[in-house]
């Protein structure tokens, strides 16, 4: 095992005693139909996940999560960070309210400064968020020491985004105009504190844009194929190894090579547009399944890089969660259904034979779809919601909801749902240049199905 490596090994082991293999969950609550935190504790603590990662403080799950065996990580929220940054007295009471209240009884292990914030630039005030934020980070922890408390580490996740190569892994760096100026202050606090690179990494989307250059047993862990650095000789076997060493040799360039990688999140969408190949249930299922296996493994695995080294891992998510906007892929992250029902069978322990699970459905999208395409409302949409919908959309002008008029082509049957699918895609065609997806606030969804009938013929986009 190379020094480094050796050194990190030890480093978890000595220091970091409370953190083990055991997997993580995102808790996410971006939905109107989840159910409530009690109950969503209650299967977090059945699923046995070892660690739950929030995106707030939320009273109501700190208490709950009292008295309970599962480490908590928090967040300050990005719009909270500019006040901390430039005042002490701001961080104290945020950690008055948010850590004292329930610390020890609630077993908080981290304190997360933001939430890929290195992800935001459009706007000047995006940008000053990245000088504010190792600022943040070290006010919070000031206020942690001078309550007694040093066993809640400081950290801040961020998203791949942040490195400007990851292929070959050996030419991992991080963009220029991050590097010296937000990067190596946050590395170097991170090494000072002996807290964790917290990484947001999906090897889903790389894969994704690129499936006929990237295998897909390489991004799933299927081991059918591999790839070795010209560089250092290092060969991969997945995708997700090339990713976070990457992230290893990047951080090596800045003079940083023993901070330890947290994966504070990753996983793989079962369901979504489709125009998302790859998005689907059993590659969700494999994903996952074959992480758990790789991140559970005693002794641990690592990476080529850091052979040996333990790296804490976070699975997004816990939920489903219907109100997040974007493409369908951000909806369908969830191992379980909003009802709480599993998604796919998974165990978080990694203890589970493969040969015990159930068939799984086999998938039909592995490559990107190409033809028409239409915008239709969701099987599943509130009526009342839709008629609002349908009104906004056919509020655009211009004639598009003409058809829909009595007496004309597309007024029968006069419901509703085929109202408003017919205004989604009328809208979705019209303006999809313009940015437009099928979201529709959740209402609706993409199909390859013509809905199309008689004399009325839906407005498609082609894919």
């Amino acid at each position: 095992m190379p020094l480094v490596a050796l050194l990190l090994a030890s480093l978890c082991a000595l220091t970091r005693g409370e953190i083990s293999n055991k997997m993580g969950i995102n808790y996410g609550r971006v939905g109107n139909n989840l159910p409530p935190p009690s109950r969503s504790i209650e299967h977090i603590q059945s699923m046995r996940a070892g660690r739950v990662k929030l995106y707030d403080a939320n009273p109501e799950i700190l208490k709950l999560l009292s008295g309970t065996e599962v480490r908590v990580s928090i967040m300050v929220q990005n719009h909270e960070i500019p006040g901390i940054a430039s005042s002490q007295a701001l961080a104290n009471e945020w950690v008055r309210s948010n850590v004292l209240p329930y610390y020890p009884a609630t077993m908080i292990r981290f304190v997360l400064v933001g939430n890929e914030v290195l992800s935001y630039n459009s706007t000047d005030r995006d940008r000053q968020l990245w000088h504010d934020l190792v600022p943040a980070m070290l006010r919070i922890r000031n206020s942690l020491r001078s309550n007694s408390i040093r066993n809640i580490k400081v950290g801040t996740p961020l998203a791949m985004d942040v490195v400007e190569s990851t292929f070959p892994p050996s030419s991992g760096r991080f963009h220029s105009d991050v590097a010296e100026s937000v990067m190596l202050p946050l590395v170097r606090f991170l090494n000072s504190t002996r807290s964790y690179f917290f990484l947001d990494v999906y090897p889903y989307f790389p894969w994704s844009q690129n499936p006929g250059d990237i295998s897909l047993d390489f991004a799933l862990f299927r081991g059918n194929s591999n790839y070795t650095d010209p560089v250092t000789g290092l060969t991969y076997t997945n995708l997700l190894d090339q990713m976070l060493d990457s992230l290893i040799f990047a951080m090596e360039r800045l003079g940083y090579s023993n901070i330890p990688l947290l994966i504070a999140e990753t996983g793989w969408p079962n369901s979504g547009d489709i125009d998302e190949p790859g998005a689907n249930i059993y590659n969700a299922a494999t994903y996952n399944r074959n992480l758990i296996k790789k991140m559970t493994a005693e002794p641990p695995v690592g990476t080529p890089a850091r052979p040996g080294v333990l790296i804490p891992t976070f699975i997004f998510s816990l939920y489903d969660e219907n109100r997040k906007g974007g493409p369908g892929t951000e909806r369908h992250w969830g191992l379980l259904h909003a009802n709480g029902g599993a998604v796919y069978e998974i165990d978080l322990t990694g203890k589970r034979p493969a040969s015990t699970y159930g068939a799984l459905p086999l998938p039909t999208n592995n490559r990107p779809y190409k033809g028409k395409a239409w915008c239709v409302a969701r099987t599943d949409a509130n009526l009342t919601d839709l008629g609002s919908a349908l009104s906004s959309a056919c509020g655009s002008g211009n004639g598009m909801c003409d058809a829909l008029a009595p007496g004309r082509e597309c007024h029968e049957p006069a419901s509703t749902f085929r109202h408003a699918s017919y205004a989604f895609s009328a809208y979705w065609a019209r303006f999809r240049s313009r940015g437009a997806t099928c979201y529709f606030d959740g209402l609706a969804e993409q199909t390859a199905r013509d809905p199309s009938g008689g004399s009325c013929k839906f407005p498609s986009v082609t894919l």
